[in-house]
């Protein structure tokens, strides 16, 4: 699987899971988390995950290798990653909280000080996303046509942005 043209397969791979859930909700996080966890263990990756929603699959016993059961929060993320030496992090299945916390952590420079690689989706491809101006410019830039939108933050904002459009 990883040779001469593939990325060197990483140790200590950090999976971020989505926090707290409410019954009926984001139930494909955990389930597609947990996989990912079986798939990196079939490959004998050693395998930390942070979640801390003892409802899930991904907390069982039986599952991740070590389990973190703290809030997805960029300072727990990053004294985790300096204790468990992580070399590489999924943000993917953890939904919003994880991709929030992956977007703070690349942005403070805690994944490049510590040598994390992000597996997966990569950050600006995240930010790019989740950030609705990004979002638009980069569809602009391929030609495809979005509604006209103001983003708001104030009632004041939203007024101003409602008398000018």
């Amino acid at each position: 699987m990883y040779g001469a043209y593939l990325p060197k397969k990483p140790r200590r791979v950090l999976i971020l899971g989505s926090g707290a859930l409410q019954i009926g909700q984001a139930g494909e996080f955990d389930y597609s988390g947990s996989q990912a966890i079986k798939a990196f263990k079939e490959e004998r990756v050693f395998t930390v995950l942070v979640n801390p929603n003892i409802a899930t699959l991904q907390t069982s016993s039986n599952m991740a290798d070590r389990t973190y059961l703290v809030a997805v929060l960029p300072e727990f993320v990053e004294r985790i990653i300096v204790n468990e030496q992580i070399d590489a992090i999924l943000l993917s299945f953890g939904g919003q909280t994880a991709l929030n916390c992956g977007l703070a952590l690349a942005e403070s420079g805690v994944l490049e000080r510590h040598g994390v690689r992000v597996l997966g989706t990569a950050i600006d491809a995240i930010r790019n996303t989740e950030d609705r101006r990004l979002f638009v410019e980069r569809l602009d830039e391929i030609g495809v046509k979005t509604a006209r939108s103001v983003a708001c933050r104030t009632i004041a904002e939203a007024r101003e942005a409602a008398r000018i459009t």
